[in-house]
């Protein structure tokens, strides 16, 4: 196994797209935008008799006043996980990365789902058996996290079929909403400048009011959405009515896939369902960049009807998607004792200093 740290922004993008599923989050570009906020990133190319087999953007932070990192790389690394002896050897050198660095531990959470024969015409090569990885992992030493800083369960949108049989593929109830927009004057519109953006945080904060959820100051999702929106590898769709912005999405591509990390809309004019057409014409344009898969990122870790974010999923499912289990985020220690440290003590601890600086 020979490592190479790649340092050049085109070639490790185009190392990724030639490895099976690439993520998003895993791009040069995301690397870039967690280094401007506290996280420093480092490219890593495996290859095998000169071959690139496996990637991994490793994601390291340094923690508050203390002599030790953690390790953490955003849905990676990006391999062909149906090649369990090639998981393995990656897994080897992580460990040895880990150990390398003297970092309390290294998380990953690749983006894999437990193996289901209906999921494979969506999935592809991401219905790996999960079930003997989680084995396999357990076995090395890892340990599933209790900190899933990513969604671990998603889903997805087989974009393959025409337009017409997608529609077709909608819930009922769905696919009328989405007409009734068209009929009822909704229009999306393709936002571009950094007045859009400050109309779409708007609308996000709303959201986050309105549903309870903490959100980032501006200047981060500024950072975040521009530097996607300014590198073509994302589109701010805006859902209009008379003119009015009442609903909008961040629609983020890599390869063939498609994901809806960022949604918003306001609590005016629902009636008017805009939420379902902004949907649908993310799904026409993702198709449309090329795009065979959509990810509507994020369902709740229980599957069970009576969590709160239910409705986000039976609104993801409406658009035809399909419900996906994933292997989600585990958790390599370097020594025992100093992760026990960090998930039991640290918590705690970045508390005080939190406590500590306000009063300051």
């Amino acid at each position: 196994m020979r490592i190479v740290d790649i340092a050049e922004p085109q070639a490790w993008d185009q190392a990724l797209l030639d490895l099976p599923n690439p993520h998003i989050l895993q791009s040069w570009a995301w690397g870039a935008f967690k280094s401007r906020h506290g996280w420093n990133a480092t490219r890593l190319l495996f290859q095998e008799e000169g071959r690139a087999v496996a990637a991994a953007s490793v994601l390291e932070r340094r923690l508050p006043r203390l002599p030790v990192s953690i390790l953490y790389v955003p849905k990676g690394p990006i391999l062909d996980w149906q090649d369990t002896g090639l998981a393995i050897r990656i897994l080897v050198e992580l460990e040895r990365l880990v150990r390398g660095r003297r970092a309390l531990f290294l998380k990953i959470d690749p983006d894999i789902y437990y193996q289901d024969d209906a999921l494979l015409p969506v999935a592809g090569g991401r219905a790996a058996n999960a079930g003997e990885m989680a084995h396999t992992l357990h076995a090395r030493g890892w340990r599933l996290s209790d900190d899933q800083i990513q969604f671990r369960n998603t889903v997805l949108l087989d974009l393959v079929p025409p337009e017409d049989e997608l529609l077709a593929a909608m819930k009922s109830k769905t696919r009328y909403n989405v007409r009734l927009a068209m009929r009822r004057g909704v229009s999306v519109v393709e936002g571009t400048t950094d007045k859009d953006l400050e109309v779409f945080y708007r609308l996000y904060a709303e959201t986050a009011q309105r549903d309870g959820f903490l959100i980032r100051p501006p200047a981060y999702y500024q950072d975040a959405w521009g530097s996607f929106l300014e590198a073509g590898l994302a589109r701010l769709l805006l859902a209009e009515i008379e003119g009015e912005a009442v609903a909008g999405l961040v629609l983020f591509t890599f390869g063939a896939t498609a994901w809806y990390m960022y949604g918003a809309s306001s609590s005016h004019h629902r009636k008017h369902m805009p939420n379902q057409l902004l949907q649908w014409e993310a799904i026409r344009q993702a198709r449309a960049a090329g795009c065979r898969l959509y990810d509507l990122w994020g369902a709740p870790d229980d599957l069970d009807e009576s969590d709160p974010m239910w409705g986000v999923v039976r609104f993801k499912l409406g658009m035809g998607g399909q419900l996906v289990q994933g292997l989600g985020a585990w958790d390599f220690p370097r020594s025992r004792a100093g992760y026990r440290f960090y998930t039991a003590v640290m918590p705690r601890y970045l508390d005080w200093l939190r406590g500590r600086n306000q009063a300051d």
